[in-house]
């Protein structure tokens, strides 16, 4: 897949994107404990704190030494762990330029509480598909896809830059998040495409669809990026680009 590099947008009612870049603090310094711990303890902790399907239902338990938090809170505590380091790149760069105009469209307190929704309902999704794992889930892409599912409602036609064959270009949201949408759908679908939690991105991503209605400040038009509500003025036009 590609990685998006910013979109168009500015941000109409709040200054900073303090949700925003507290999560990826937050995942980034989760990380560098992972990567600098020894391997034993780094295991233990992904075996703790990681979502285990298996666990979350009931039909396994875990041993003594990384019984840390009973099964239940593994649906939050999963988001903040990752696999590997392009896995935490490939999150918090996706959280960052989409998440910043979605927490602009709920406030801060409500953009937290979407964020650990999507999480926990992208984490119920693909255990309830694969209740007989035991193989840990973890990173925040369930959450990350509630936000794109948001960011799809509120912003269709905003455009994104993204590099094709290493020139950038710029798409509207929607070619970029259909066509991202339906990657996970066929990945999840193609036999033998093991080691990723596709389910959880496309139940986080249809998830955060539901749950933005309910979340959006009442004073944004949704499908309307182009238009600005009345009484709103962009603080920084610099930011934006027109068409």
């Amino acid at each position: 897949m590609f990685f998006p590099l910013f979109d168009n947008l500015p941000r109409l009612l709040i200054d900073r994107p303090w949700v925003t870049i507290a999560a990826i603090i937050c995942c980034c310094f989760v990380y560098l404990i992972q990567a600098i711990s020894p391997e034993l303890f780094m295991a233990r902790m992904i075996y703790a704190l990681g979502l285990i399907p298996d666990v979350l239902l009931g039909n396994a338990k875990r041993p003594p030494s990384i019984d840390w938090i009973a099964p239940i809170f593994t649906l939050v505590t999963y988001n903040f762990l990752h696999g590997g380091f392009m896995h935490l790149v490939g999150n918090m760069v996706y959280l960052w330029v989409f998440g910043d105009n979605v927490e602009d469209a709920m406030g801060h307190r409500r953009f937290f509480a979407f964020f650990i929704c999507c999480g926990i309902i992208a984490g119920i999704g693909q255990t309830i598909i694969t209740g007989d794992s035991q193989t840990p889930i973890v990173g925040a892409s369930g959450a990350v896809s509630g936000i794109l599912g948001a960011y799809l409602l509120q912003y269709p036609k905003a455009k994104v830059l993204i590099p094709i064959f290493m020139i950038p270009v710029f798409v509207r949201a929607y070619l970029l998040l259909i066509f991202w949408i339906g990657f996970q759908i066929f990945s999840a679908l193609v036999p033998g495409q093991s080691g990723v939690a596709w389910w959880a991105h496309i139940i986080g991503f249809f998830g955060g669809m539901a749950l933005f209605p309910f979340f959006r400040h009442k004073t944004l038009p949704l499908l309307c990026p182009d238009e600005l509500p009345r009484g709103i003025k962009i603080r920084n036009r610099s930011r934006y680009y027109r068409r």
